[in-house]
């Protein structure tokens, strides 16, 4: 689940980490009462400070993903149908947002974008 985890990225590890666990979650890849890692593990494993995995479970318990239980762990809590696909969508378009810089960067515009993006879902072509 934290594969692709980025010290390089402008975007914070604790936001990686956080964004990681909601889309598990929005996948149901991982489910309520599931727990997470401890913070000390996750923190070995991503070799990253444990106060960046502390603020990471600390979004994520505010935005209602996760419930901390001090002594227990973190664990995930029941997330409504409708913010979890509210999520799913918000992935989406941060990976859309992603492909369409990274094509511009390569001189590759939208609708040519657009043109593999049929050809490999296996939509007809665009008119």
């Amino acid at each position: 689940m934290f594969d692709g985890i980025d010290p390089r990225s402008p975007t914070p590890l604790y936001e990686q980490i956080a964004a990681r666990v909601r889309v598990a979650v929005a996948a149901g890849e991982i489910r309520t009462g599931d727990s997470l890692p401890s913070v000390r593990s996750l923190a070995r494993q991503l070799r990253v400070n444990p106060a960046t995995v502390v603020q990471a479970y600390r979004d994520l318990a505010s935005d209602g993903f996760v419930e901390i239980r001090h002594g227990q762990g973190t664990f995930v809590r029941e997330v409504a149908q409708h913010l979890r696909e509210e999520e799913k969508e918000a992935q989406a378009t941060q990976l859309v947002r992603r492909v369409i810089q990274d094509a511009a960067r390569r001189g590759i515009g939208v609708e040519e974008l657009a043109r593999a993006f049929d050809r490999e879902s296996g939509v007809e072509t665009r008119e």
